[in-house]
């Protein structure tokens, strides 16, 4: 056999993914999809935790019953994070991986299933995944990403980007909101009660300090090697100091106590195809549930394309209009994502960000996705092994990552204030909000303005207008819901 024949590039893998051809190596995208994963596995914990202790309209836990039922929770939101973004690997090659959506979890606990049950609720998830989806397969989605100009593209990567190191800042306990009492005005503050103290805290910036170092020397797998020596520690500080969380101990962990399990039970499915359709509509109403339809699908529809463009600038595969390859296959499998995280009971799945940590680690392919995936369905078996890795070990990730994408803001024209405006909006709002659809309906509705001010109104795509409009409406879903029941 020759040596054209064994080449790397001429494998069927790499043919498959065209790995050679996004100048990577298989190395590299394993390495990528096990750091994402570290750095997003943290929802496989965090999402019975959001919706496994709220109750519905009958005063059930999700399943049906009258107890939480976290396991069950746990197994399906691996399993559907699993198969989906295998999917998203297969079929759309792109490094990006799903799982259920923060803030749409606790939007779905908190403000829906208070008004129906369960079942009703996860239905309206379903629903809302359905019309994202015939948005996709008419080509309305992909045309309204079309639509944005590039400077705003650009201006949502940069955004998610101080989002993201936000997210890790809050979840390693350096950055705490402050409680509500009286003469305090600074909502935020550094550390607890405005100080840096507890080992956790420590366990994440050596970490940081350790992935900087490496990264900066080049080192391969930089991300992933900090993550994992970072867990370590973090499980030899746990056992000479015995900190638990910090729900149960002041300077704790944040989320997952680093500690070797002590049993592996078996999987649960309990809330596997848990949905109803129409349920919804005779317990709410019809105009509570069209709203509720609305506000989950605007917040699904532009979380994604944020976090598509984001991934794709930092990986370098956008195209001269900012749009990555494959765009229309992306947006179909975060479609199908929703409907079967409503279908599957544990809430819609969506595109992750964190995804950017694997791209950072040189992650360009859907095989990153791909090794995602199976960890996650590994996951369904191993999740006391997931479960030790600590929020402060594997955040440090996101403040690098969003390091990278932050050196993006150079491709927006500051001195045009058409543009600059609606992109500082966007930049700012996403963080400060703690929303990337707020951020990105800021920035549209704001660029439309200053195009009408200016006298330029033609100028704006007859999508940009409406999805302007939209919201409009969006940001005055509160009033619009009271006046209308």
């Amino acid at each position: 056999m020759s040596s054209a024949q064994i080449a790397p590039g001429n494998s069927p893998l790499d043919r498959f993914f065209r790995i050679t051809e996004r100048g990577s190596t298989v190395g590299r995208e394993v390495r990528g999809g096990v750091v994402t994963f570290f750095t997003m596995a943290y929802i496989v914990v965090l999402n019975p935790l959001i919706l496994g202790y709220a109750t519905d309209i009958d005063g059930k836990f999700l399943g049906g019953g009258d107890e939480p039922n976290l396991a069950a929770i746990a197994a399906g939101t691996a399993l559907v994070a699993g198969v989906l973004t295998i999917l998203m690997g297969v079929v759309a090659n792109y490094p990006l991986a799903l799982a259920t959506g923060l803030g749409l979890n606790a939007f779905l606990a908190f403000a829906v299933a208070s008004q129906m049950t369960w079942a009703d609720a996860m239905g309206l998830i379903v629903i809302e995944g359905v019309l994202i989806l015939v948005l996709v397969l008419t080509g309305f989605r992909t045309a309204v990403f079309r639509a944005v100009p590039g400077q705003l593209k650009v201006a949502i990567s940069v955004g998610i980007g101080l989002f993201i190191t936000l997210i890790g800042f809050v979840d390693a306990g350096i950055v705490t909101r402050i409680p509500d009492v009286a003469n305090t005005t600074v909502p935020v503050q550094l550390g607890g009660d405005g100080n840096l103290s507890g080992w956790p805290v420590l366990v994440f910036i050596v970490g940081l300090l350790l992935m900087v170092a490496l990264w900066v020397r080049r080192v391969r797998g930089a991300i992933l090697i900090s993550i994992v020596a970072m867990t370590l520690v973090a499980v030899v500080v746990e056992a000479v100091g015995d900190l638990g969380r910090a729900a149960d101990k002041a300077g704790g962990w944040a989320l997952t106590v680093p500690a070797w399990p002590d049993e592996f039970p078996g999987p649960d499915f309990g809330t596997l195809g848990e949905f109803n359709l129409l349920g919804s509509w005779e317990k709410a109403g019809a105009v509570t549930v069209l709203l509720l339809v609305f506000s989950l699908l605007l917040a699904d529809f532009f979380d994604t394309m944020g976090t598509m463009t984001a991934i794709g600038a930092e990986a370098g595969l956008l195209d001269e209009d900012g749009v990555p390859p494959n765009s229309e296959r992306i947006l179909a499998v975060d479609s199908i994502a929703a409907i079967a995280g409503g279908a599957a009971g544990v809430s819609s799945n969506t595109s992750y960000i964190e995804s950017a940590s694997g791209v950072g680690e040189g992650a360009r392919t859907g095989l990153a996705s791909v090794v995602t995936g199976v960890l996650f369905l590994l996951t369904i078996f191993l999740s006391p092994v997931v479960a030790m890795i600590p929020s402060e070990a594997a955040v440090p990730a996101l403040v690098l990552v969003g390091f990278l994408m932050m050196q993006q803001i150079t491709g927006i024209s500051w001195n045009d204030p058409e543009i600059a405006i609606p992109a500082f909006l966007t930049i700012v709002l996403m963080p400060f909000a703690y929303s990337i659809t707020v951020g990105i309906g800021a920035g549209f509705v704001a660029y439309t303005f200053l195009k009408v001010v200016r006298g330029k109104a033609a100028e704006v795509h007859v999508l940009m207008w409406l999805v302007a409009a939209l919201f409009v409406v969006y940001f005055a879903i509160d009033p619009l819901t009271r006046l209308l029941t």
